[in-house]
């Protein structure tokens, strides 16, 4: 074994880097920092004066390490070759007064956790669920937003999928700027807050993933460089900053800081898996991409208990879903960006910017259903390239299908919520279709009752000249949706920075009563999709489509026992199909239709009008989706009763 596996095993770490307690108002340090000749660690709280440094042990590889008389709260900072100032630690489990202040040694064995029986999450049967923890509740912090659990729970949530919360500058912001790593942003609570927080869900039968940022670090509270150069490699950025070193010269410690980092969320937090923000923008040539490395190394952390991986990719690399073996690397879905933008431009009429390479037809919903991706190759006007890979032989829940998500609401410039953007009938028809698709669907916070709070870029960073940086950048990103020059939507605009743009931003619970009948079509719809024999399973191939009219179109969800289902989608005006020569119409032999459901329902505040086939023709109510099942032809004609009205 090497010096430094000794030295590893002897101090019994969990780590390679970061501060951990070892025994009793003790902590062993360990840092890489090959640009230093000498690391010394400066103590505060009493365990020794400021003024005092406890020098570490250089080791091979630009490492050093040391044991120093330390308990767990205490706050302590490096310092660099005997200079007079000291920094944060770049593993620090906790920063207490942000990514500028000293960082706090944290002993995560004390956290009573009760979640033993917990088996962990697998990606066929989620209800994804994107949450804000800042804005999610008035208080925007771990405590308060755990109260909300039990109601999500007992809606049909299944999974909570956590924004960004490593360590970031400012006061708010998403989070996507974090330069703390490891340590939960102190703006939310503590570190046994968010373990509270994953503890409480889990006893709620709902699983939790973080959303983690591997493709830059934010510009302000980032003192990577005081450790070594080798972080990042310098001026090959993209729109967020310089990218990160996986594969250049002494790229290896640089690794194992991220693959560590995946490890400790899942071990120390019991998180249920990831989602890997922008994968599109990591760059890495190594024979092991570092997105795959990270999870398996999680897989690894998580033992028995099963855990989910689900990358953002622009590129739509799909190979991302597939194992090792088929030469992907090992994720268990995708966010599917193209069901949005197909959504979007039913829903709105509008096909600005990347809208353009999207006509919102039925066509685009049936390929959706049927084969995850609609770009898989083929060329966009867009970005003039060609766009996706063949995805294929994966599987329907790999697809992460949404309406609405943080993203998306921003990029309307006012942050505006999808359904103030079209009818109520064609958002319930759309919301239905979100609902009862055979990919996973995902809810963003307040969706699920039509929440008129606004989602927009908030972010408090730097000083001026770096917030107006961010302000131009965003200007420059939100100027071809809104068909606006930079210049115009530069002054008009929400400033990121403003707190107010924060407060608007924050979830009202009380619209949860105030908005019942949208309450009620996402409980119903949910409930649906869990109970349904058919609706709730996702065989791949198990669903087929046709265009009916230029704004309908037909599902067919198939079983083996004539116990099909129809989904019966129509974002235009009345139809009566005459004749209906579509055979997916069809009933099994011996069956006719029966209404299951339907999004025009009083309940939700529509007319109540069915689908209905006789006959001479078929009738699509407009501004719909209707679900129908088959009933032996020769029961009595009657239509099912609506869902319980109780919630």
């Amino acid at each position: 074994m090497s010096k430094r596996g000794r030295k590893l095993r002897q101090v019994k770490r969990r780590y390679p880097i970061g501060a951990e307690v070892i025994g009793e108002k003790e902590t062993h340090f360990r840092v890489w920092a090959p640009k230093a000749r000498e690391v010394g660690v400066v103590l505060e709280d009493g365990a020794l004066p400021t003024s005092a440094c406890s020098p570490l042990t250089p080791e091979p590889d630009g490492y050093f390490s040391g044991t120093a008389s330390a308990p767990a709260g205490a706050r302590y900072r490096f310092r660099i070759n005997g200079g007079k100032n000291s920094y944060p630690d770049p593993a620090s489990r906790f920063q207490p007064q942000g990514p500028h202040g000293s960082s706090c040694i944290v002993d995560p064995t004390k956290f009573p956790w009760n979640d033993a029986e917990w088996t962990g999450v697998k990606m066929k049967g989620q209800i994804i669920y994107e949450m804000h923890i800042g804005t999610f509740t008035k208080q925007g912090t771990w405590r308060a937003a755990a109260e909300q659990l039990a109601e999500l729970a007992r809606i049909g949530i299944t999974v909570i999928e956590m924004m960004p919360i490593a360590e970031f500058p400012g006061k708010f912001g998403w989070g996507y700027d974090g330069v703390d790593l490891f340590a939960p942003s102190h703006l939310y609570g503590t570190p046994d807050d968010l373990r509270a927080f994953v503890d409480h869900a889990h006893s709620l039968g709902l699983g939790v993933i973080l959303d983690v940022v591997y493709n830059h670090f934010g510009p302000d509270g980032n003192y990577l460089g005081i450790f070594s150069d080798d972080y990042l490699v310098r001026g090959k950025g993209h729109d967020w900053g310089d990218v990160i070193n996986f594969d250049g010269p002494n790229s290896g410690p640089v690794r194992e800081f991220f693959v560590t980092n995946g490890q400790y969320w899942i071990e120390e937090f019991h998180f249920d898996g990831f989602r890997f923000d922008a994968t599109h923008a990591i760059r890495d040539q190594s024979d092991e991409y570092i997105i795959g490395a990270v999870g398996r190394a999680a897989r690894k952390a998580a033992g028995a208990r099963s855990i989910v991986l689900i990358a953002e990719n622009d590129l739509q690399e799909a190979n991302m879903a597939r194992s090792r073996s088929e030469g992907g690397d090992d994720l268990d879905g995708m966010w599917n960006d193209d069901f949005h933008h197909s959504a979007a431009v039913a829903l709105t009429g509008r096909n600005q910017a990347y809208y353009a390479d999207y006509i919102g037809a039925p066509q685009e919903f049936i390929s959706a259903v049927k084969y995850g991706f609609l770009y898989q190759g083929q060329a966009t006007s867009w970005r003039k390239a060609l766009r996706g890979t063949p995805a294929l032989g994966i599987a329907p829940e790999a697809f992460v299908c949404f309406i609405e998500n943080h993203d998306q609401i921003a990029n309307t410039g006012p942050g505006e919520r999808l359904r103030l953007q079209t009818s109520p009938g064609r958002y319930r028809a759309m919301t239905a279709l979100l609902l009862l698709g055979p990919w996973t669907p995902l809810l963003f916070q307040g969706e699920e009752f039509g929440a008129a709070s606004p989602f927009l870029f908030f972010a408090e960073i730097g000083d001026p000249p770096v917030r107006e940086a961010v302000r131009k950048g965003r200007a420059k990103l939100l100027a071809p949706f809104l068909s606006v020059t930079e210049e115009e939507a530069l002054k008009n605009l929400p400033a990121p920075d403003d707190p107010r743009v924060f407060a608007q931003c924050k979830l009202d619970f009380s619209e949860r009563e105030k908005k019942r009948q949208l309450y009620a079509l996402h409980i119903d719809l949910l409930k649906l999709r869990r109970e349904d024999s058919r609706f709730r399973q996702q065989i791949p191939s198990g669903v087929d489509g046709a265009v009916l009219e230029q704004a309908s179109f037909v599902l067919r969800y198939f079983s083996k026992d004539n116990n099909d289902r129809l989904l019966l989608v129509n974002f235009g005006e009345n139809q009566v199909l005459h004749p209906a020569s579509e055979p997916l119409l069809a009933p099994p032999l011996g069956y006719r239709w029966e209404t299951l459901w339907t999004s025009d329902s009083l309940r939700y505040g529509g007319t109540d009008a069915v689908a209905i086939a006789s006959q001479e023709q078929w009738f699509l109510p407009g501004e719909s989706t209707v679900a129908l099942r088959p009933v032996s032809a020769r029961c009595k004609e009657r239509r099912l009763g609506q869902p319980s009205r109780k919630t």
